[in-house]
């Protein structure tokens, strides 16, 4: 069990907390995990883990957002990752929509709907009109995830030596595409 403290927002299954030193041990669980990691450069030590929440809480402080865990309300467990960081994409920094979760919570919508509310998190932020998420061309299931909340591929650039999808949404462009009657 997971206490749920520094709270940021909830969805129908999950509460969204600041990350926390002692996640690193569940974190180590998507991180060390060749499958879960296999569209990342490669995996990562319990040093780079401990590194990993260093810079997410770099960020709560310098960006007023991050990552955040994802724990299960009913079970209080830790599912994996979902947030907002700040990625250089063509010279110019983008507010990504990042999500990474344990491969034994795959397949349940989980990923899909932190991304929806952390989009929604990210469009109620002051100035922020625009969110991407940088998916590897081959990872069809992140690719499903960030279309189901929204982003469509606007192009392909180089980045982490590879080529990368740019999928973008603009605030106002869900209006839409959701009909709320439907």
């Amino acid at each position: 069990m997971h206490p749920i403290t520094n709270r940021v927002f909830q969805t129908e299954r999950m509460v969204l907390r600041q990350m926390e030193m002692n996640d690193v041990d569940d974190l180590m669980g998507i991180l060390s995990d060749p499958v879960a990691m296999r569209y990342y450069p490669n995996t990562k030590s319990r040093q780079e883990a401990e590194e990993w929440v260093r810079r997410v809480r770099e960020s709560y402080r310098d960006n007023g957002f991050g990552l955040w865990a994802a724990i299960l309300k009913d079970s209080g467990e830790f599912a994996g990752q979902c947030g907002l960081t700040v990625q250089e994409v063509g010279g110019k920094n983008e507010i990504e929509i990042g999500y990474l979760f344990l491969r034994r919570f795959w397949g349940r919508g989980l990923a899909t709907e932190a991304a929806r509310a952390v989009r929604d998190h990210g469009f109620n932020m002051p100035g922020c009109e625009r969110l991407v998420s940088l998916i590897d061309p081959g990872n069809l299931a992140s690719r499903r995830v960030a279309e189901k909340v929204g982003l469509t591929q606007e192009k392909e650039v180089e980045k982490w030596g590879k080529r990368i999808c740019v999928y973008a949404i603009r605030k106002g462009s869900l209006a839409t595409k959701c009909d709320p009657a439907e």
